[in-house]
């Protein structure tokens, strides 16, 4: 009886062993199969989509403006580099740029070719949209791309004292505080006293067009006044900034508005 015991366990072990081995020997299966399948995968995606051309090293600017270069270009240089920068943006050739050693070299000083004032929407990204690095503007941002008093004062620092030749005033489609201005929005009411002062420098644009009932709606009437919100602010910048006005009539110095296309990314000079 004992015997008979022995063998009927000794049989169930080797089951169990048998058992136990063909589920490891499927479970690499499996384990292998998934290897593979994710192999090919990546080689796949790596075939179909291979990454962007490298330029070589000598091509990568390093460099940052200098004085003597901003000394020698004229303001309708500096536009026709920033309608050029514009291009490369939209056709997504942007300048490689070492900005580590841009960096190291613009601690020394700054010599800006121009000062760009633009809305704080997020989705305005100034450098790249004139493909610029380090060095090469300053940037001002206050919401509808609007004048005052620090702006200006900033603009004034820009020009007359670090030496920029163009001021661009750069609005965008779609914008949200010309929106709001448009549709009369009651900021007060909601306790933004300082936005409501913001939306009432706009304001005063939206009325231009008249026979139409005011409606951000109309994307051909929001786009009349962006246009427009950005003439009131160069001829705000020309009331409030005697010097610059000067500056500007020596022809040492070019106020210019520009609009973005949010959808497109060009840059629309108006002169």
């Amino acid at each position: 009886m004992f015997s008979k015991q022995f063998r009927y366990y000794s049989q169930s072990v080797i089951y169990k062993i048998k058992y136990m081995k063909t589920k490891t020997v499927i479970a690499s299966l499996i384990v292998g199969l998934s290897i593979l399948a994710s192999c090919k995968e990546k080689v796949s995606v790596e075939i179909s989509n291979p990454e962007k051309e490298v330029k070589p090293p000598e091509t990568i600017i390093k460099s940052v403006l200098t004085a003597e270069e901003q000394a020698l270009m004229s303001p309708e240089e500096i536009i026709n580099r920033l309608q050029k920068g514009n291009e490369n943006f939209v056709n997504n050739d942007l300048t490689q740029r070492d900005h580590s050693e841009q960096r190291r070299i613009s601690a020394i000083g700054q010599y800006p070719k121009a000062i760009v004032l633009s809305c704080v929407d997020s989705r305005v990204p100034v450098e790249d949209v004139f493909d610029l690095g380090i060095g090469d503007v300053f940037v001002a941002r206050v919401a509808g791309n609007i004048e005052n008093e620090e702006i200006i004062g900033s603009m004034e620092f820009a020009t007359v004292v670090a030496g920029s030749k163009v001021v661009i005033i750069l609005g965008h489609t779609a914008c949200g505080a010309v929106k709001h201005a448009i549709d009369n929005t009651d900021a007060f009411s909601l306790g933004l006293n300082s936005l409501q002062g913001l939306l009432n420098e706009i304001r005063p644009v939206v009325e231009m067009k008249e026979g139409e009932v005011p409606s951000s709606k109309d994307e051909d009437f929001t786009n009349h006044v962006i246009h427009q919100n950005v003439q009131k602010t160069i001829a705000d910048i020309r009331e409030k900034s005697p010097k610059m006005k000067e500056m500007e009539q020596n022809n040492t110095l070019k106020i210019i508005g520009a609009v973005y296309n949010m959808k497109t990314g060009e840059v629309e000079f108006l002169e």
